[in-house]
């Protein structure tokens, strides 16, 4: 972590919560900062338009620095070239093909996979060029819309930095060579059946890609296929099993839900499926005319989330206190096969009223309800979860079983550690890891790097050469989804038939490619291999016709999983036990944009302001004003956060709302070989993060440094200074004047502008933004970005108020510190 210039005043948090209670009415705000109103933030005032403002401080590195995190954006601008130029002569259209029109763009249907999972997309394509993606109005995952990192995708489809050549040992090789190379790898494991062989790979929900792993592990039966995400559903997975003895995947369809409850699960703004839940929660919240009825949403979280900031009520509780909750929950609606015991911990303390209440109102809503657990509770929490939506007859109403979207499903952390064991023995002869980075990503006590080192071949295939492509003999660029042809599966099981925009602009080849090196055919092409796939499924004399119409519509007919029939068979697992005072509690969460880290290079998602914390370019520590106070820290004061005899330093943040006693790290920053956007950004939160608690555990210790890291939120930007933040009203006050906001809003002086009024005949152009819907999630602000190339400016040029956004979604805060609206 580097330390930049540049720190925030100090806050008096009794101060606050005085003059916040002193209140009457309805009061908004947009930071603590404000609350305070101090020397310190009148100055942060008068830098929102600084004197020498068009300077270029340190001229030569700014200009560096600007080119650095600017390097994608250029290149998809036509800077540079785009396309890989062919050697031969160029020469004009004889005949120019009849689709292609200058000026005029072209869309083609694919999808985008997140964490292997589809969300169908519409390509824009200028001559041959993607330059925008939208969301599919057909497809089940995205009906038209998408999310950031979505709509950030083509910029690492142009970024430089990316791997750009296949070596061994560091050398330019052919892929004529490493074919040779591998073939003769591969000899000594034909006899002993792949004894040797080991393949490492993130989720997966191609049918093709599934069908090639079986084909080579026919051919190799003693090979073994691992498969670990660092953010992956390992709770939901080992939750199924529990409850209903086999894995399946969940999902919910919040249209038909009056009610929800929300267990630490960020679901409208996280997940392969959160777009579509966004817009089906959006759809039961929006008011027209008489239709006044709104679904309701209870939201009971550790962090911060845009999902509790919709939430109509919500409970900051601490991470291992969402178990005991969840039992409670259970106990109240009467759920069986669950041990509930540890309710007790909790209904009669001070959330017993709210607990009673979220009871009440579930049971009134029996079938028309859903209780969401969050993807990195725990498991238990998952099977409670289950079990109260089993309770209140939910299973097939509101919430649908089917059958797991990945093929290989298996516990990604058992997995991971079988292949360590295995390396650390010296069974592993020739490891193969596809898209993968656990030499950055892998739990601290694993210590993948040196385990590793035994393998005697080593094989990475990634878009960049990353932590782990630096450990291995040989690295294979690898084509973006929008270069290859492929597969994937979107959250209910629809199946989209992935194309290809452009060719692999950097020689990248596909996963379908490295696999076909270990069959039979090694020279097939991903075209040929998807195709032939999906010929085998449609066998008909029409494929040809079938295939094109899917190829077409981004999505393949009737492919959506089945609904199952489930019984809950209970749990095995053992009662939550009562947390433990043993120091702070610390929570691992992925980074809202950058993931767990494979976006790190990404400019955009880098300076895309953090839900809720307005963050850019940065982690921090997230604690609440209360913790805060308690251990006496101010924003930004760097911090020794100790956990199980491992240290890492960080900035503190404090965020309004966040459980007490909880700490809350983001994963995916403190990257050393993730290009030259992405190196050195934040601290790297894997380095406390263990197998055994993967997504909170307690005994934190917090050690004060002495020093400060500034950091960069666009909140304190264009601030109102006095004028009224927000016109809202309660529903009530809706129904009795729909017309309060008209009322309420200030009519501009006409002072404000030096340009003469303007008399509209007919039509008038105007903007409105439907609040009840807005989740935050940022998506227009980076589809904003990419539609008009608007440029990254890097952190420093953030610190001193020059972000170009040209949208920009802000924080208000009604209500305590402590626990605000």
């Amino acid at each position: 972590m580097t330390t930049p210039r540049k720190t925030y005043p100090y806050l008096d948090l009794a101060s606050i919560r005085a003059r916040l209670d002193a209140s009457r009415g309805r009061e908004y705000w947009r930071s603590l900062e404000e609350l305070a109103n101090t020397e310190g933030f009148e100055e942060l005032l008068e830098r929102e338009f600084p004197r020498q403002a068009s300077e270029w401080k340190d001229d030569a590195a700014g200009r560096r620095q600007f080119l650095k995190v600017m390097g994608a954006s250029l290149a998809l601008a036509g800077l540079s070239a785009c396309t890989r130029q062919p050697t031969e002569t160029i020469m004009p259209y004889v005949r120019q093909p009849e689709e292609v029109i200058p000026g005029k763009p072209l869309f083609f249907a694919t999808a985008v996979p997140n964490m292997a999972v589809a969300m169908g997309v519409l390509v824009e394509s200028h001559l041959g060029r993607p330059t925008k993606i939208e969301g599919n109005p057909e497809h089940p995952a995205s009906l038209g819309s998408t999310d950031a990192t979505a709509q950030a995708a083509v910029l690492d489809l142009y970024d430089p930095d990316r791997s750009q050549t296949l070596t061994y040992l560091g050398d330019i090789r052919p892929w004529s060579s490493f074919l040779g190379a591998a073939r003769e790898a591969l000899g000594p494991q034909s006899a002993t059946g792949g004894a040797g062989l080991r393949f490492l790979t993130g989720a997966t929900t191609s049918p093709t890609l599934a069908d090639q792993f079986h084909a080579v592990l026919q051919k190799f039966p003693k090979a073994k296929w691992h498969r670990y995400e660092p953010a992956g559903r390992h709770a939901s997975r080992a939750a199924a099993r529990q409850a209903f003895g086999e894995p399946l995947n969940t999902y919910y369809r919040l249209e038909k839900a009056d009610v929800i409850l929300s267990l630490d699960a960020d679901f409208l703004c996280t997940g392969p499926a959160s777009v579509r839940y966004a817009r089906d929660f959006a759809a039961r919240r929006r008011v027209r005319g008489q239709q006044t009825a709104m679904n309701r949403l209870y939201v009971v979280e550790s962090t911060t989330t845009p999902t509790g900031a919709k939430a109509d009520h919500r409970l900051p509780l601490g991470a291992v206190n969402i178990e005991i909750f969840a039992a409670a929950i259970a106990a109240g609606v009467g759920a069986h096969g669950v041990d509930t015991s540890a309710s007790s911990q909790i209904t009669g303390g001070p959330h017993a009223k709210w607990i009673a209440a979220v009871v009440k109102d579930l049971q009134q809503h029996r079938g028309a309800c859903a209780v969401i657990p969050g993807e990195q509770q725990s498991p238990a929490v998952h099977v409670l979860a289950h079990a109260i939506n089993d309770a209140l007859g939910n299973t097939g109403k509101t919430v649908i079983h089917t059958d797991p979207l990945d093929p290989h499903s298996v516990d990604d952390f058992d997995s991971l550690r079988e292949l360590v064991e295995d390396m650390d023995a010296g069974k592993v002869e020739m490891l193969v890891i596809v898209g993968g980075n656990p030499v950055y990503n892998a739990p601290v006590d694993f210590a993948f790097t040196q385990r590793m080192s035994k393998v005697k071949l080593r094989i990475h295939m990634g878009l960049y050469a990353d932590e782990t492509s630096e450990l291995c003999q040989w690295h294979i660029p690898e084509a973006h989804f929008l270069e290859t042809w492929s597969d994937a599966r979107a959250y209910d099981g629809t199946a989209t038939i992935m194309q290809p925009l452009i060719m692999p602009l950097y020689f990248g080849r596909s996963v379908h490619e490295l696999l076909a090196a270990f069959g039979d055919q090694p020279n097939q092409t991903p075209y040929e291999i998807v195709k032939a796939y999906w010929n085998r499924e449609h066998p008909a004399a029409e494929f040809e016709d079938w295939w094109r119409k899917a190829v077409h519509d981004g999505i393949v007919p009737n492919s959506a999983l089945a609904a199952r029939p489930v019984t809950f068979k209970g749990s095995a697992a053992p009662p939550a036990k009562p947390a433990q005072a043993q120091g702070l509690e610390i929570v691992f969460r992925p980074d809202p944009f950058i993931f767990d880290g494979r976006f790190a290079n990404n400019g955009w998602l880098q300076e895309l302001p953090r839900p809720l914390t307005t963050l850019t370019w940065d982690n921090a520590a997230f604690v609440s004003p209360r913790t805060a106070e308690r251990l006496g820290l101010q924003n930004e004061d760097l911090v020794e956060l100790n956990y199980r005899g491992r240290k890492v330093k960080a900035p503190v943040w404090m965020v309004p709302g966040h459980a007490d006693e909880s700490v809350t790290v983001h994963l995916g920053y403190g990257r050393t070989s993730a290009g030259r956007v992405g190196n050195g950004v934040g601290f790297n939160a894997y380095a406390l993060r263990t197998s055994d608690a993967p997504s909170f555990g307690s005994g934190l210790e917090i050690v004060k440094t002495g020093s400060k890291y500034p950091l960069a939120p666009t909140q304190f930007a264009h601030m109102m200074e006095g004028r009224a933040i927000v016109i809202s009203s309660e529903i009530d006050e809706y129904r009795k004047n729909p017309g309060f906001a008209k009322e309420k809003a200030e009519e501009l002086p006409k002072e404000l502008t030096i340009y003469p009024g303007f008399k509209y005949e007919g039509y008038a152009w105007g903007m409105a933004i439907d609040q009840t819907a807005c989740v935050g999630c940022n998506a227009c602000v980076v589809a904003c970005q990419a539609e008009n190339n608007i440029p990254v400016v890097g952190k420093d040029q953030v610190l001193m108020r020059r972000a170009m956004h040209w949208l920009r979604i802000d924080t208000y805060y009604k209500g305590p510190v402590d626990n605000p609206e």
